[in-house]
């Protein structure tokens, strides 16, 4: 099963959209949203996929965010999200509550922590668990996008390719 990890859209559906496209292109099978999404407008650009969204600390409209989500049939986990899939046990956060992020880290009960918020892509292996952070498709240079393969849990990031000239 191949995960595709997306995080901080903000509100702008044009880098969303494209960085919809590159998981597309990457044949996900399901998709995590870490946080900062900004606007309903967003969540119906996953409607390919089942898509699991956490809060960030930008993300005000909670209830309408929510809402839209229901709407898409899609899962809502709050601010942290602890899902299995493919036999993995994942945590998804936005990753502002540092003492959070690292607790899940540290926990060793998950195979995969997914985060946000640093728009920086990173990756490391810490015990058991990958630690995650797919970079972001808003205020990053370049925008990206993860993926990880929950057979094997090799990770990969993608930069998105950008319409701008």
């Amino acid at each position: 099963m191949r995960l595709g990890i997306i995080s901080d859209t903000h509100g702008h559906v044009k880098y969303a959209t494209e960085g919809v496209a590159a998981l597309e292109a990457a044949g996900v099978d399901a998709v995590l949203h870490c946080g900062d999404i900004g606007v309903p407008a967003i969540i119906p650009l996953f409607a390919g996929w089942p898509t699991h969204f956490v809060f960030g600390n930008t993300d005000h409209d909670l209830e309408d965010l929510k809402y839209a989500m229901q709407e898409a049939g899609q899962t809502c986990h709050d601010r942290f999200g602890d899902i299995t899939l493919n036999n993995r046990r994942i945590a998804v956060l936005h990753g502002d509550d540092t003492s959070r992020l690292m607790g899940a880290i540290s926990s060793q009960d998950y195979d995969l922590v997914c985060y946000g918020h640093t728009h920086e892509r990173e990756q490391h292996q810490q015990g058991k668990t990958l630690v995650l952070n797919p970079g972001a498709v808003y205020r990053a240079s370049p925008h990206t996008v993860a993926i990880v393969d929950l057979t094997d849990m090799s990770a990969e990031h993608i930069v998105v390719e950008s319409a701008d000239v």
